[in-house]
């Protein structure tokens, strides 16, 4: 390979300190095309469309995605059947019949035929050249994490061959330009494949009409339809349409620009113009050139992604060689350059499958190249769409959250209707998965499909989203979901015999366990949506009648329970099994994503689930690592963090079967299959490794890894609107800290040391609660303990505690 092939285009990134990970190239490189493997392929995306590209020289192939190409159509799929059994198996469950619970619940639901649609792929752009791969020479790929550009460059029969890609953020085309470095050398043949229905492909002078219909699936017919449109400008040479192909001889250049749309509006309405759509986005662009292109597509993509810079000091410099060498070196090595650049690549995934006015990252973000895909591509969402989003606000991209907002404003509409069918109630709800539809009903044949808790999960996303924002407006909206929400359980709970606790019946721990009532989960989340609907309605000055019977409710909750084993038990009997090593570890929800279990406020809640993680274990799939990244980090134990990190990070060659976890070539995470949720999870993690903020106050550096002695990190996010402008650290104590105030407030900070201030202002050690309304805290109460149990006292570090009275809009240096 030549030497200068291996630095193509790379962009300067702010920075001081010469020998950290960020100060070089943010990019995955290969030395070898993807082949015919997807997993290999580059990812692209602008949140509405999304790319894989191959690099392949011979026959180059990008495989394109669009946010709404599901099968199906407008469709339901509430069970009316549940609400005439629902007593009984309500009884069953309180008088400890759980077996004939179990069964009658499970013939009701399982009665189910719609069981989502499926996300499919739109097409695939393939580009013949002709080439014998064996007289390829310096071959070369990359994807850049700071332009969102995949480059290939070869050189062949003398030839030096360069290819550019990218999804335009400004413009909503796909752009490919192709280049040589002698004229008249690039000829191909371009031709558009789609797997979908009623294909119908035409050619014209410049390009490609390929129009066709989404697939039918569990007899909801498939009524989607779908444009795509190619341009391709050849500098010098012929352009010409023969057949179904588009063929290009003897150009200098060319740019193929690749247009998408369909009939989609929303989940209740398919009314649009495919083809106006697709055209008006290509005719814009076209009248642009590459280089305009190129320009505002890495604006509008770097405005976002520039927020937030990671740099870890590398001992052992290994970004000289390939990503997929370094991935296999990774977990027995010092290269935390590479783990910095995986942190990075989540935030890059996250920008590039959901934006503003876009569709949700699905199961698999927003890339997809089968009409079967695993589990459908749907949204699983007792975990895995949930986990999509938790570094969107910590990791500064918020715009990324709106796509799951829009969702849950969607399900709340049609979870109304499948809380009245199914199970009498007001209000809305929705069971553990869904789709482009917006189902709301159960999904597949599955205990899973019989937990109606994912509605009440949701509403914390759009708590949270207002705690880092403060945006009452937008609190105002969004309050009349979480309201409606609440409501529904205030008509779906229970009374169990023993406690008198108010309880969920029937349900599940998922995705484990028997048909149950009051699952420790279950009473985590309403705990969560109770509490912080009392603190909206507050900010709100309103519904404080509601308010005052919501927490009335709370009050009747499930108590924690820490089981004989001195673990946090998953279910209301103390059943758990600790050698169980399941992958859904779902009973720790209070201490991640929650914030009810907290060292200093609930020592003995802490320790028990503590316990419970180290009978689960570490070995799971891909996602569950990246959720126990995010565990060991509540935990304050940066070196069980990095661990995970270790197992998470290490390279799956083929596709594999469930279990085991691991990264493909391309950095996708694998359940496997892949999975993109343990991407975020991994990302997510990393941040909480750095900076907490939600056990009232802003911890910095609360779980940093030994390893990772020396580093810095800008623009991480903290709730009430404080921004980590700058943390710097030196053999791991912090030389820098540097927070900016977006909405004023007291800061109360949290250090692993003491601090002084570096700019004037006044620095308190902090006294008895924090003043600031975006740090209140709402913990577990005290739990029930068994008389068996045996618990220690936590071993946590000491830690030094201070305000600062900030003003909107001013920075405030600290040094240690």
């Amino acid at each position: 390979m030549k030497k200068n092939a291996l630095w193509l285009g790379i962009g300067l990134l702010c920075g001081t300190l010469a020998t950290y990970a960020q100060n070089r190239p943010l990019k995955l490189w290969y030395q070898q095309p993807a082949g015919k493997v997807w997993e290999a392929a580059l990812p692209l995306g602008n949140g509405r469309l999304a790319a894989m590209v191959y690099g392949n020289p011979g026959k180059e192939i990008i495989k394109l995605n669009e946010h709404t190409v599901w099968s199906g159509s407008p469709s339901r799929n509430d069970l009316p059947e549940v609400k005439d059994s629902l007593q009984k198996i309500q009884s069953l469950l309180l008088s400890g019949n759980n077996k004939a619970a179990d069964k009658l619940t499970t013939d009701i639901f399982y009665k189910q035929t719609n069981n989502g649609m499926k996300f499919l792929p739109a097409g695939d752009l393939e580009l013949q050249f002709g080439f014998v791969d064996s007289l390829v020479s310096n071959y070369y790929r990359e994807l850049n994490l700071e332009n969102a550009v995949t480059t290939t460059t070869f050189q062949y029969k003398g030839i030096v061959y360069t290819r550019k890609t990218f999804t335009s953020f400004a413009d909503q085309v796909i752009v490919v330009q192709l280049t040589a470095s002698k004229p008249n050398a690039v000829s191909f043949e371009a031709e558009l494949l789609c797997k979908l229905k009623n294909v119908a492909i035409k050619t014209q002078s410049n390009g490609h009409d390929l129009s066709a219909e989404g697939l039918d699936h569990e007899g909801v017919p498939g009524k989607i339809k779908l444009n795509i449109r190619t341009h391709i400008l050849n500098e010098g040479g012929t352009c010409i349409a023969k057949d179904k192909k588009m063929v290009v001889a003897n150009a200098n250049s060319v740019t193929i620009v690749v247009s998408l749309a369909t009939n989609y509006k929303n989940y209740a309405d398919i009314s649009v113009d495919e083809h106006a759509k697709a055209a008006a986005f290509l005719d814009a662009a076209i009248k642009k050139s590459y280089n305009a292109l190129l320009t505002a597509h890495t604006q509008r993509y770097a405005q976002q992604f520039g927020r937030v810079q990671f740099a870890l000091a590398a001992t052992a410099d290994s970004s000289h060689l390939p990503t997929d060498v370094r991935l296999k070196a990774f977990s027995r090595n010092n290269d935390q350059a590479l783990a910095a650049l995986f942190f990075q690549y989540g935030r890059y995934l996250l920008m590039s499958s959901s934006q503003p006015n876009g569709q949700p990252g699905n199961l698999q973000g927003l890339w997809n190249d089968k009409t079967s895909p695993a589990w459908d591509s749907k949204y699983t969402i007792n975990i895995n769409t949930q986990m999509n989003y938790w570094p969107a606000e910590v990791c500064n991209l918020s715009e990324t959250h709106e796509p799951l907002v829009q969702m849950i404003r969607e399900l709340a509409i049609t979870g109304k209707g499948t809380a009245k069918t199914m199970y009498g109630a007001r209000g809305w709800v929705s069971h553990h998965n869904t789709d482009l539809w917006r189902i709301t009903g159960p999904v597949d044949k599955c205990r899973c499909a019989i937990w109606p808790m994912s509605g009440a999960w949701f509403c914390q996303h759009l708590w949270e989203k207002f705690l880092y924002n403060g945006d009452v407006k937008y609190l105002q909206s969004v309050y009349p979901i979480m309201k409606d929400a609440a409501v529904f359980f205030q008509d779906f709970l229970i009374e169990e015999p023993i406690h008198k606790w108010m309880v969920t019946a029937p349900t599940i721990s998922p995705e484990q366990g028997g048909i149950s009532a009051g699952v420790t989960m279950d009473n985590q989340i309403l705990f969560d949506l109770f509490s912080n609907i009392a603190r909206a309605a507050a900010i709100l000055k309103t519904d404080a009648a509601f308010a005052k019977d919501i927490t009335a409710l709370k009050a009747r909750l499930p108590l924690p329970q820490i089981g004989k084993y001195s673990q946090l038990q998953e279910w209301m009997q103390d059943i758990d099994d600790p050698k169980n090593k399941h992958r859904h570890v779902s009973h720790l929800f209070g201490l991640y994503p929650g914030r009810q279990i907290s060292p200093y406020a609930t020592p003995e809640v802490f320790e028990a689930a503590k316990n419970s993680l180290l009978y689960r274990g570490d070995a799971a799939t891909g996602w569950s690592m990246g959720w126990k990244i995010n565990f060991w980090a509540r935990f304050l134990d940066g070196n069980h963090a990095l661990e995970m990190i270790k197992m998470l990070m290490v390279p799956l060659d083929d596709k594999g079967t469930m279990g085991g976890g691991g990264l493909y070539p391309n950095m996708f995470d694998a359940h496997p299959p892949f999975q993109i949720d343990g991407n975020f999870g991994a990302t997510s993690g990393i941040a909480e490794m750095l900076m907490q903020s939600h056990d009232g106050a802003v911890f910095v550096l609360p779980a940093l890894p030994d390893a990772w002695k020396e580093g810095h990190i800008k623009g991480l996010k903290a709730r009430g609107g404080f921004v980590i402008e700058e943390l710097a650290w030196k053999n791991g104590n912090i030389t820098k800290l540097v927070v900016q105030s977006t909405l004023g407030g007291n800061l109360r900070l949290r250090s692993p040391q003491i601090l002084t201030a570096a700019s004037p202002f006044t620095l308190l050690k902090a006294k008895g609660g924090n003043s600031n309304p975006f740090f209140v805290q709402d913990v577990a109460p005290k739990p029930l303990i068994s008389p068996e149990a045996k618990l220690q006292t936590p071993a946590i570090k000491n830690t030094y505690l201070y305000d600062i009275a900030t003003e909107k809009g001013k920075v405030y240096r600290l040094k240690g």
